[in-house]
């Protein structure tokens, strides 16, 4: 069973960074599209990056352009977020979720099929 363990959430003022990484328990990502996903009260889940690990071809939303990366380890087991420059619009649950190679482009929550329990992050004074 594909287990995804997600860690790096906590509180941050307006304008810090935070990272956040996606470990495969057991597994390697190569084969997969990982993305990250994020969920705030009241609203629904929304892509904030996806990146294929194979080759790194990655995406993101105008609403995080510039202010997110994502990125994988040489190893592949692992994939991060490293979020700057964050609002308190940003605060919400980020979920890692893994999919087919071929949604990176889109990086839709139907595309995926494994997900990750979340990690919570608030951006607040």
């Amino acid at each position: 069973q594909l287990q995804l363990v997600e860690s790096g959430g906590g509180l941050v003022q307006p304008g810090g960074s935070l990272r956040l990484s996606c470990i495969g328990s057991g597994f390697t990502l190569d084969k997969y599209t990982i993305g990250w996903f994020r969920q705030a009260p009241g609203k629904e889940r929304e892509g904030v990056s996806c990146i294929r690990v194979s080759d790194g071809n990655s995406y993101y939303p105008d609403s995080v352009k510039g202010r997110f990366t994502i990125t994988r380890d040489n190893s592949k087991i692992a994939v991060f977020l490293q979020m700057n420059s964050l609002k308190p619009d940003d605060t919400a649950v980020y979920y890692c979720a893994a999919g087919q190679p071929s949604i990176w482009s889109t990086c839709r929550e139907y595309g995926m099929d494994y997900w990750g329990k979340g990690t919570l992050v608030t951006v607040s004074s």
